[in-house]
Formats: C-alpha cells, sequence, structure tokens
C-alpha cells in the first residue's frame, strides 16, 4: 500500500484514495476510525466507499464517509468529520483522492473549534 500518509495531529492522519485491501494495514498502525472524504464515482477504477466499509466491518474499524465534492468545506462536511473526531477514542484515518480535501476538512474543524469562521 502506498505510504503517502501525512500526520496533520496526534490524532488525524491524511491520505490518498485507499483500497479495501489497505485497511488491514490501517487497522494494524492503530487507527480506529477511517473517514472517507471522496464522493463515490469520483473516478473510474476506484473503490466505492461500500468496499472500504465493508473491509473497515472486517478489520474492525469503525467507517465514517463524509465526502466533499471540491476543497470548499460544506456545514455538512466540517459537522460530520468533526463528529467523527470527538466520536473517536483513537487514531483517525482520512482519505481523499490525494490527501489535500481531507487536510483542508481537518483546518475547517479546527478553526470552528477555536471560534474562527472556516
Amino acid at each position: 500500500m502506498p505510504r503517502n500518509w501525512k500526520e496533520l495531529s496526534q490524532q488525524v492522519t491524511v491520505s490518498e484514495q485507499i483500497r479495501p485491501e489497505d485497511v488491514a494495514h490501517i487497522a494494524a498502525a492503530g487507527f480506529r476510525t477511517i473517514v472517507c472524504n471522496r464522493p463515490d464515482g469520483e473516478e473510474p477504477g476506484q473503490p466505492d466507499w461500500a468496499e472500504i466499509s465493508e473491509a473497515c466491518r472486517h478489520n474492525g474499524v469503525q467507517a465514517r464517509y463524509v465526502p466533499m465534492t471540491d476543497r470548499e468545506p460544506t456545514d455538512y462536511a466540517i459537522d460530520g468529520f468533526n463528529r467523527a473526531l470527538a466520536e473517536t477514542q483513537g487514531k483517525v484515518f482520512a482519505y481523499c483522492r490525494s490527501g489535500a480535501r481531507s487536510e483542508v476538512l481537518w483546518n475547517a474543524v479546527m478553526a470552528r473549534r477555536a471560534g474562527r469562521a472556516a
């Protein structure tokens, strides 16, 4: 599996698109939740959320689907990502096509928590 992981905090790491077979490695690295920030069908050949979610279930990892279509986070996406972070005791692994949207979303959550506009 590619290891283009970027640790944003002690809790959150972001990455490019993963495949179902990557979930076991992510779980073994200590992640408790995987958050998908990529909509299904964005690109041909991309694994859909159902495949990733099933791999998460099989590996004892919580799965969250919080898709973002561009780099401008919606309130829905910010709230969903914030909930995933708040409800996870342990590490969260978030991904999209390149990891950039997941990082933008994490920054929006941090800004909102700090009382700044996202």
